[in-house]
Order: structure tokens, then C-alpha cells, then sequence
């Protein structure tokens, strides 16, 4: 981490971003992880809760030289770290931790980190620093764990739908609706300028990956690591409704990137893009949907990842 005098005359003190949304039913176990990491940070902790985008920005801002401990689920810790890119500060915020408080929490999942949020704070604040990647695309927005195109972000839009009565298991209705009506979308794929899908064959879904899992556990990317510099890409090519149902078994079981219709390979800058307007597809970033479909969308690995707290002896994804 560069040293200059902001580093230098940096709070000491853990800085935990709170969110404000969060429901009743979760205050008092956020109160109650709050003083758990005051008490096993070193220096202290100082917990910000905030309520607008400006606030964000500020409390991230004096983020710099600071380990900070994100409390929340993937979407919190994607919110984090498109505010350090954004305000140019990747490299000189210190470590995240992670107190897994969303739905699907995948990225604490392949990362080892516990989902108890008890015993999370204790690794938040005091477990062992592993680098990840960062991916980001060509409209500015960072990639923390999975990016989708195709039938996972309709899965995803799906799942929004009935995620506040159905909880976790939003992600199997929303996958068994897209899954039933999906045809498929006309794609062209490039990865390092090669072309992996670029014939006349319709794609089922195209999956950038850093973490493994997805919706709450579900292996897209089961070898994929966060440390590698690489960005692992998964495209399923078969279309057909048999095809569709088998694929998504294999999925569940994480063995469907042995898939004859499926292609994997990795590199650092992918390139997706649907030559006619019918088949514009939509965006599912870190579990979030961008509400309009596009025609082109590109991502590339950043040189500058960030680094996240694991329990000891454990690497997440690298293992």
C-alpha cells in the first residue's frame, strides 16, 4: 500500500459499514456483531450506517489506510468496492472482512468465511489476508464474485420477484421459470480475442467468473479461483428443452462444465455481443440485474484486485 499523508494520519480503528436497510428482525444481531468486532479489533472500531449515496462515498473515502468490515451480502461488498474503484483508491484501502448477512452469501461461501455471523466478525477483523481479482467492465461497474448474460440473469430478474416471501429458495423458482421458457440467445464470445461462440448456435448463458457460486451456493464456476489472474468463462450452448433440463441438473451438481455443450476456458478480457436487437440480453452483476438489455458488454481483469479476510489456514476459492 503506497504511503503518503492521508496513510500516514489514517484512523487506526476498523471502520464498519453498516446497512441502512437492513430489516428489524436483523438489528439485534447487528448490534450484537458490532461489539464483537469493537472488541476484537485492536485499535477499535468505528461502525457507519450510511443513509445516501454522499454519505457512502465519504465513509469509504476515509477508508484509506484502514481495514474496513463490510456487514451484508454479496451486493454490500460489490457496493464497497465500486466505491474504492470509482474514487480511485484501489490499493490504498486496507483489508475487507466480511460478516455474511444476505441471501445467497456466496462469496463468504467459497471464501470459507462462516456464515454465522458471530464467528465471521472474529475472522472479519482478524483472519488471514488472501488477494482476489477484480474484474471490470465497459461501463465502469466492478465484478466482485459472478457476472451473468442469458438464462442466469433472467433466473436472477425472476427471483427478484418473490425473493422477499421466498427467501433463499427465490433462486430455484426463478431458475426453473427461466429454465422453462429460455430459447436461447444468438451470441458472439471472445476471450484474450479468441472467439469461443461465435457460429451460428444459439447460447443458453454466459458466466464470468472469480468466485464459484452462485445463488446461494450453486457451483457455476466450481474450479474457478479469486487469485489466479484469470477470470474463468462459462458458456452453455444447448438450447433444446431436454438439453436445458439436463444442464440444469448438472449444475446443481457443479459437473456441467463436463458438459459436451458447454465450453470453459479462462483468460482477462471478454467480450459478449448479440448482433440483432432480438436477442439484447440482460446483465446479472454480483446478483444484481441491470434493467435494460444491451447488445455489447465487455469486461477486463483489473492489475489491482483487493484483499479480503479468510480463516486461518484457509484460502477460499485458491484451495
Amino acid at each position: 500500500m503506497p504511503t503518503d499523508e492521508r496513510t500516514e494520519t489514517a484512523d487506526p480503528r476498523v471502520l464498519v459499514l453498516s446497512n441502512s436497510g437492513a430489516g428489524s428482525s436483523q438489528d439485534q444481531v447487528v448490534e450484537q456483531v458490532c461489539r464483537e468486532l469493537d472488541a476484537c479489533a485492536p485499535d477499535g472500531s468505528e461502525v457507519r450506517t450510511p443513509e445516501t449515496d454522499e454519505e457512502y462515498a465519504a465513509a469509504v473515502a476515509s477508508a484509506v489506510g484502514r481495514d474496513v468490515v463490510v456487514m451484508g451480502g454479496d451486493g454490500s461488498v460489490h457496493r464497497l468496492l465500486q466505491s474504492v474503484h470509482d474514487q480511485g483508491l484501489l490499493g490504498r484501502v486496507g483489508a475487507v472482512g466480511v460478516v455474511p448477512l444476505g441471501t445467497g452469501n456466496d462469496l463468504a461461501r467459497g471464501a470459507g468465511i462462516p456464515l454465522d455471523p458471530h464467528e465471521a466478525a472474529r475472522v472479519a477483523v482478524a483472519g488471514a489476508r488472501t488477494e482476489r481479482g477484480l474484474l471490470v467492465d465497459d461501463e465502469g461497474s466492478v465484478v466482485v464474485n459472478v457476472v451473468h448474460a442469458g438464462v442466469a440473469a433472467e433466473a436472477t430478474a425472476h427471483a427478484s420477484e418473490v425473493k422477499g416471501v421466498l427467501g433463499k429458495a427465490a433462486y430455484g423458482w426463478g431458475a426453473l421459470r427461466a429454465g422453462l421458457t429460455s430459447k436461447g440467445w444468438h451470441l458472439r464470445v471472445t476471450v484474450d480475442g479468441e472467439g469461443i461462440a461465435d457460429d451460428d448456435r444459439p447460447e443458453l448463458l454466459v458466466s464470468l467468473a472469480l468466485g464459484r457460486s452462485v445463488g446461494g451456493g450453486t457451483p457455476v464456476a466450481p474450479h474457478a479461483r479469486a487469485d489466479d489472474g484469470q477470470v474463468e468463462v462459462v458458456v452453455a450452448h444447448g438450447v433444446s428443452p431436454w438439453a436445458r433440463v439436463r444442464f440444469a441438473l448438472d449444475l446443481r451438481k457443479g459437473r456441467h462444465t463436463q458438459r459436451e455443450d458447454v465450453t470453459l476456458v479462462s483468460g482477462r478480457e471478454v467480450v459478449v455481443t448479440a448482433d440483432r436487437e432480438v436477442d439484447a440480453f440482460r446483465v446479472n452483476t454480483d446478483g444484481e440485474v441491470e434493467e435494460q438489455r444491451v447488445q455489447r458488454r465487455s469486461w477486463r481483469l483489473l492489475d489491482q484486485g483487493w484483499t479480503l479476510r479468510v480463516p486461518e489456514g484457509s484460502q477460499g476459492d485458491a484451495d
